[in-house]
């Protein structure tokens, strides 16, 4: 496992934290549920009037639910990152003078530090032994204690849920994803202020900054052994939109390997790369990039050691200067 005192040198800007699987190992995956309080998720929380369509619509409560019952049966741990605000946050560190969500949550009363409203929901609140991380007072539970309980447990799969869609799940997992680790959105347990900004971070945002996005029950069924997909399992793009079924798969023996979807959604055949296979649940295949952007990319013949080394691109000792004209400064 990798951590910030890995680095060799003070250029690196990214470090893989483990090679991804096709599944989710529990050993070494955790759940990160973020501000499951009362304030987002119940009808007298002070910020029900915005988060009501989103939570209802897609049962939030009831999938957080599910989701955290269902990786304990198998000792996922799970984490909650909560907020919280005092006075010293306001009048110290004028936190309602540096962001608008800041303003609003000030204005609204959000949050307080045990009040009701940043208390946990009575149908989510942690287990003893359960983490509870510091609260988070911006948009980024990475900015917390949240990484050192990840490096701790050994973590190189991150599963997030929670509130709200474009805002703390989002950020924490750009920052994730930044940090090397594998990230999943469960979709089903996330909500948001609004619908357009939920459907914003689903269908756009988190398909480009994750690995994976899936509901509850695919997800449930993704965790075990690294697996193969099958022939007959029906392929998913990461903005949840259907490819197409598996009419053959190709292992990696003498070229890469894929997944062939012959006169799929875009009236082709499409020859998945298996590498680009991250997750795979009962029946169906997920990739890593949305439905339209595979329209836009070479995967209309199988792929060749050639053609994935030329992807590669060049070796490091063989650039002098990254930028062509100029080297990075320091």
């Amino acid at each position: 496992m990798n951590t910030e005192d890995d680095r060799t040198d003070g250029v690196d800007t990214y470090r893989l934290r483990g090679r991804a699987g096709r599944t989710l190992d529990p050993t070494t995956t955790a759940v990160l549920v973020i501000d499951p309080v009362n304030d987002f998720l119940s009808e007298e929380g002070a910020a029900w009037d915005m988060t009501e369509s989103t939570v209802t619509k897609h049962d939030v409560i009831g999938h957080l639910r599910r989701l955290i019952d269902g990786v304990r049966e198998h000792d996922i741990p799970v984490l909650y990152g909560p907020m919280a605000y005092t006075s010293d946050d306001y009048a110290g560190q004028e936190l309602h003078r540096r962001t608008g969500i800041n303003r609003i949550m000030f204005e609204q009363q959000m949050f307080l530090a045990g009040s009701w409203g940043a208390d946990f929901h009575p149908n989510l609140r942690p287990r003893e032994g359960e983490i509870v991380l510091h609260p988070h007072k911006g948009s980024d539970v990475f900015e917390t204690d949240l990484r050192e309980h990840l490096q701790r447990l050994g973590t190189t799969q991150l599963v997030l849920a929670g509130m709200t869609a474009n805002l703390c799940v989002e950020s924490t997992g750009r920052h994730a994803a930044e940090h090397g680790y594998d990230v999943t959105f469960v979709r089903d347990a996330i909500g948001a202020e609004n619908l357009p900004a939920y459907e914003a971070s689903i269908r756009v945002n988190f398909p480009l900054i994750g690995n994976a996005v899936l509901d509850t029950d695919d997800l449930l069924s993704a965790i075990g052994p690294d697996r193969l997909p099958r022939e007959g399992d029906d392929v998913y793009a990461s903005d949840q939109l259907k490819l197409g079924g598996i009419d053959e798969v190709v292992e990696d023996d003498d070229g890469p390997g894929y997944v062939l979807v012959k006169r799929g959604i875009f009236n082709r055949d499409t020859y998945v790369p298996l590498d680009a296979v991250v997750r795979v649940a009962e029946g169906k295949a997920f990739v890593n990039i949305p439905k339209l952007v595979v329209g836009k990319v070479p995967w209309d013949e199988p792929p060749t050691a050639a053609s994935r080394n030329a992807k590669m691109g060049p070796r490091p000792s063989d650039i002098a200067k990254l930028y062509g004209s100029v080297a990075p400064t320091g």
